[in-house]
């Protein structure tokens, strides 16, 4: 009963991280892209939607970028034996043990 209850606590956290990365990473791009189109003018004729649009949209592709990023990092590392750590608040590359 042990094993069945470890396998059902890591299926959700791979459901998590699956969910995350992949519908939340092209749901932030497309909010970022809606950011955009608001803060042209394109979806109300308010002036409130146009002072926030643009900066929630860098923000948005700012964040894509950094998890994009991230992800080839670790991709790259880990083809050079190396990882990439997180034990500081910058992520390093440190050697695989």
């Amino acid at each position: 009963m042990n094993t069945l209850s470890l396998a059902f606590e890591s299926a959700w956290k791979v459901l998590l991280v699956a969910i995350v990365l992949g519908a939340g990473v092209p749901a932030l791009f497309a909010f970022g892209v809606r950011g955009f189109a608001a803060g042209e003018g394109a979806l109300t004729t308010g002036e409130s939607a146009k002072s926030w649009g643009k900066p929630v949209g860098l923000l948005c592709f700012a964040l894509v970028a950094v998890v994009v990023a991230l992800g080839l990092a670790i991709i790259i590392a880990s083809g050079f034996g190396y990882k990439v750590s997180f034990e500081h608040v910058f992520p390093t590359f440190a050697e695989k043990k």
